[in-house]
C-alpha cells in the first residue's frame, strides 16, 4: 500500500465486468451485498463487446445476404444482385446490437446499486487491492470478499504480431471492408465461425489449421457437414499447416506456412489469428496473495469458486473448464451465493457447447466414444433433419440429431446436433443430461408440430426401439 494513501473499505469487490463479473455483481446485490465492480475497459466484457455478440451479428448479416442472393428454390427471383454496404453492417453491429446490450448491462448494474470503478486492479494481499487509472493516479481498497473475473485474451504467435493487417478476433470483427482474400490461422470455434461469416459476406477465405481437423471438439461426422459447406462457398481448408511468418506491404499480407515440411505462401488483404486464448491472471499481483495458479495460469478453485485465499473467488475463463460465457454465468451465481452464505456449488454434469457455423453444431455430455471409454454400455440413436417437416419447409435438411443413452436404464448421457437451430435445441438436452433423464422422458414429452424440436422426440423413439418417421 502506498504510504499515506487512504484505503476505502468495501464489502464485496469484483474485478471484471464481463459475463462472469456483471452477473456475479447483480446476484450478489440481489442477495443483499454492497458491490463494487472494477473494470478497465469494457462493461459487458469481451463477449458483449468484441466476441460472442458481434460475431453473431456478422454471421446473421452473412446469412441475410446469402438468402437475398439465392432464394430461387422458393420461387423468389432477384432482378439485380444485392449490394452490401459493409459500413452500414458494421454500424448496425456496433450501435444497434452491441451498444444496446452493454447499455442494458449498465442499467442493470445501476438498478442494483452496484458501484462501478474504472481502472486496473492490482492485488496487495488477501484483502487489499489498488485500482490504477490511466493518469497514473489510483485508489486503495480493503475488501471483505473478492471475485476475480478477468477473462482471457487472444494468443499471439511468433511471426504474427497483432498490428496492421495481422489481426486478432477483435480486429477481425472490426475490419473496415469485406476483404477479397482473408487468411484465418486456427480452425477452432472462433476461426471457423468468422471464416464462414466472411465467406457469406463475399470474401475468399483460407483456413490454416495446425492439427488434422478443424473444430477438434466436435465429432468427425459433424465437422464433415461444415467442411462440405465450406467447399460450396469456396473456402480453402488446409490442415496440418504450421504458420511460419507474415510480411506486410501496402496491398496486404503474405503468410508463409508449412505442411509436412514443405513451405507455401498465400497473399491476402488481412490475416486473422485465432489459435486460442490465455487467462488474464498475470501482472495483477496475485503472487502477493495466497491464490494458487496452475502451469497454464488458471486459478485453482473449489466447487464454489473459492481460491486458496478463503475470501477470494475466481470464475470464468481464468478457472478450469471450457472458456464459455454461459459457464461464467453459472459460476458467477454460485460464487455470489457462497459469499452470501448460501449452500451453492458448481455441480453440473456437463456444459453445452455451440459453434455457429453452417450448419450449426452443438454438443452436451458425452459422445458415444467418450461414454464407452468411461466404461458405459451405450446406444447412439440418430435422426436426420431430412425427416423433419419443419427442416424441409426451411430447405435446411442437412444434418442430424444424435442421442447417447445407456443400454440398461436408457439414461441420457450425451447429445450432439448438427443442423438448423442446433444452438437452441441443445438446451433441452442440457436439461436432460444434467437432470439424469432417460429416453422415455423425452419420448413421452409431446413436442409441438411442425418444429425442429421434434427431432429430439424422434431420436428418443429410435432409442426405445419404436421409430416413427424413419
Amino acid at each position: 500500500m502506498v504510504v499515506g494513501d487512504f484505503a476505502e473499505e468495501r464489502d464485496t469487490m469484483i474485478i471484471g465486468a464481463g459475463p462472469g463479473g456483471y452477473v456475479a455483481a447483480i446476484r450478489a446485490a440481489e442477495l443483499g451485498q454492497k458491490v463494487t465492480v472494477v473494470e478497465k475497459e469494457y462493461i459487458g466484457g469481451v463477449c458483449l463487446n468484441v466476441g460472442c455478440i458481434p460475431s453473431k451479428a456478422l454471421i446473421s448479416a452473412g446469412h441475410r445476404l446469402q438468402e437475398t442472393k439465392d432464394s430461387k428454390i422458393f420461387g423468389i427471383k432477384n432482378i439485380q444482385d444485392p449490394v452490401l454496404d459493409f459500413k452500414v453492417t458494421q454500424d448496425w453491429k456496433d450501435h444497434q446490437v452491441v451498444d444496446r446490450l452493454t447499455n442494458g448491462v449498465r442499467m442493470l448494474l445501476k438498478k442494483h446499486k452496484v458501484e462501478v470503478v474504472k481502472g486496473e486492479a492490482y492485488m496487495h494481499d488477501n484483502h487489499t487491492l489498488r485500482v490504477m487509472n490511466g493518469d497514473h493516479t489510483g485508489q486503495t481498497y480493503k475488501f471483505k470478499h473478492l471475485i476475480i473475473a478477468t477473462g482471457s485474451r487472444p494468443v499471439e504467435i511468433p511471426g504474427f504480431k497483432f498490428e496492421g493487417r495481422v489481426v486478432d478476433s477483435t480486429g477481425g470483427l472490426n475490419l473496415p471492408e469485406v476483404p477479397k482474400e482473408l487468411v484465418v490461422i486456427g480452425g477452432g470455434y472462433i476461426g471457423s465461425e468468422l471464416a464462414g461469416a466472411y465467406a457469406n459476406l463475399g470474401a475468399h477465405v483460407t483456413i490454416l489449421e495446425g492439427t488434422k481437423q478443424i473444430l477438434p471438439n466436435f465429432e468427425k461426422d459433424m465437422v464433415k457437414l461444415v467442411l462440405n459447406d465450406f467447399k460450396k462457398k469456396g473456402v480453402d481448408v488446409i490442415t496440418n499447416a504450421m504458420a511460419k511468418n507474415s510480411e506486410q506491404d501496402g496491398s496486404g499480407v503474405t503468410v508463409t506456412y508449412a505442411v509436412d515440411g514443405k513451405e507455401s505462401t498465400v497473399h491476402a488483404d488481412y490475416c486473422m489469428v485465432t489459435v486460442g486464448r490465455r487467462p488474464n491472471t498475470d501482472d495483477m499481483g496475485l503472487e502477493y496473495t495466497d491464490v494458487k495458479l496452475t502451469d497454464r495460469g488458471l486459478i485453482e478453485v473449489d466447487q464454489q469458486g473459492r481460491t486458496a485465499a478463503e475470501d477470494i473467488f475466481a470464475i470464468g475463463d481464468i478457472v478450469a473448464g471450457p472458456a464459455l460465457a454461459h459457464k461464467a454465468f453459472a459460476e458467477a451465481k454460485v460464487a455470489a451465493g457462497a459469499i452470501s452464505g448460501k449452500k451453492t456449488a458448481n455441480d453440473y454434469v456437463s456444459v453445452p457447447a455451440v459453434c455457429f457455423t453452417d450448419p450449426e453444431l452443438a454438443t452436451v455430455g458425452m459422445t458415444k466414444a467418450e461414454a464407452e471409454d468411461a466404461g458405459l454400455k451405450v446406444t447412439a440413436s440418430k435422426f436426420p433433419f431430412a425427416g423433419n417437416g419443419r427442416a424441409i419447409s426451411l430447405d435446411s435438411m442437412e444434418g442430424f440429431f444424435r442421442l447417447v443413452s445407456t443400454k440398461d436404464e436408457g439414461t441420457i448421457v450425451g447429445a450432439q446436433i448438427a443442423g438448423p437451430g442446433a444452438s437452441d435445441l441443445i438446451s433441452e438436452l442440457s436439461v436432460a443430461v444434467n437432470g439424469g433423464m432417460n429416453v422415455e422422458d423425452l419420448a413421452l414429452t409431446i413436442h409441438p408440430h411442425p418444429t425442429l424440436g421434434e427431432v429430439v422426440q424422434e431420436a428418443a423413439d429410435v432409442a426405445m426401439g419404436f421409430p416413427t418417421h424413419i
